[in-house]
């Protein structure tokens, strides 16, 4: 019996040892590493890409505005540059104003000591002499010249013709041969023209 019991008993199977990780097993785990490595690498690019991308739209949005801000500072000059002649030119009007109402009464002056013949060297025409001249050195003072007409020919831009004298000089044709009033200019600026006595020549035949 314990015979048949030793034949009937079954034999147990050994314990199943754990099993190690063979080389084929082994070799699969650094290939799934890659993959997640460029997947890093791509995150990497584009954020650079988007930082590259962004400080160059920041260098060209810095570049406007330092050429807006030339733009600027060079309106402002010209601006100011303006400004200046405007009122350069106001002043000049202004002075011009004032120099016409002494010129007319240097011319007053002049009148009184034309019509005083002999009496133009007494005491009484010296003092209005004296006055004349100190009116006309004010004027002069103030950048006020004198236009010299006679004997220049006629520019009807800075003379008036007043009257006629007739020549029978062809090349004294338009020429001024006197002067009736002064004329003076501010500048570039007439303020007041000439007043002339201008030849015209006439052939000798039709004289």
């Amino acid at each position: 019996m314990n015979g048949h019991t030793q034949n009937g008993k079954q034999e147990q199977a050994p314990a199943a040892e754990p099993t190690q990780p063979t080389s084929a097993d082994a070799s699969a785990s650094p290939e799934e590493a890659p993959p997640r490595q460029e997947a890093t690498g791509a995150a990497a690019d584009a954020e650079r890409q988007r930082l590259e991308t962004e400080l160059e739209a920041t260098r060209r949005r810095l570049d406007e505005l330092a050429r807006a801000y030339q733009t600027l500072d060079k309106d402002r000059e010209e601006f100011k540059q303006r400004l200046s002649r405007e009122r350069e030119r106001m002043i000049d009007v202004e002075r011009g104003n004032v120099a016409v109402t002494l010129l007319e009464a240097i011319d007053e002056l002049d009148r009184c000591l034309t019509m005083s013949g002999p009496g133009a060297n007494s005491s009484l025409g010296q003092g209005v002499r004296m006055i004349r001249d100190g009116l006309l050195a004010k004027v002069q003072a103030a950048g006020i010249e004198r236009i010299q007409v006679v004997g220049q020919m006629y520019d009807p831009n800075t003379a008036e013709a007043a009257d006629m004298e007739i020549t029978p000089e062809p090349q004294e044709d338009q020429r001024v041969v006197a002067e009736i009033r002064a004329g003076y200019r501010l500048k570039d600026r007439i303020i007041r023209p000439a007043r002339v006595k201008v030849a015209k020549y006439v052939p000798p035949a039709q004289a």
